[in-house]
């Protein structure tokens, strides 16, 4: 049996030790998870912080014990996507904060810009498959689709990342 699986086993039954262990192991793909579809580091931590908290508090409900990052992840991008609706209600004035971030762009060629650039769900592909280290599979599971539309859609936001890097 694998360690990942030995530890969510444990931690299923209340080990602490055991959900810290698995928390080490997957929070810094986590907040680069984050951080990447909120570009804000404060609100990836917040996100984190919120996403562990409920794995710990619900990880009795985990049905497969090698399911445990794609479970994680997929609480993770909830969150995400929760907050990014939160982004877009609230109101902002976009004239000279937007001419800001595409002149810092277009000098810095900042990769976490030219994510911003991406529809919601080509950033979360990218992400999972590229942050995440997910298979398509994988991703196509954990978000409802077909394996192929995901590397379409994948395959699409890198021609934009292209454009937007070149």
């Amino acid at each position: 049996m694998g360690e990942e699986k030995l530890l969510v086993r444990k931690a299923k039954k209340g080990d602490v030790e055991a959900f810290g262990q698995l928390y080490e192991e997957v929070y810094k793909d986590l907040y680069h998870f984050a951080l990447y579809l909120l570009n804000h580091a404060q609100d990836a931590e917040d996100i984190v912080a919120e996403t562990v908290l409920d794995a710990y508090r619900s990880i009795g409900n985990l049905k497969k014990e090698e399911s445990f990052r794609a479970w994680i992840f997929k609480i993770l991008s909830n969150k995400c996507r929760m907050k990014r609706k939160e982004y877009l209600n609230k109101e902002m004035e976009l004239d000279s904060e937007m001419e800001g971030v595409t002149r810092n762009f277009e000098e810095t060629g900042d990769l976490q810009i030219a994510m911003s650039y991406l529809e919601e769900e080509e950033r979360l592909i990218i992400n999972l498959l590229v942050i995440a280290g997910y298979k398509s599979k994988e991703v196509a599971e954990m978000l409802h689709m077909n394996a192929n539309t995901v590397r379409s859609k994948q395959s699409r936001a890198y021609e934009k990342l292209r454009k937007w890097l070149v």
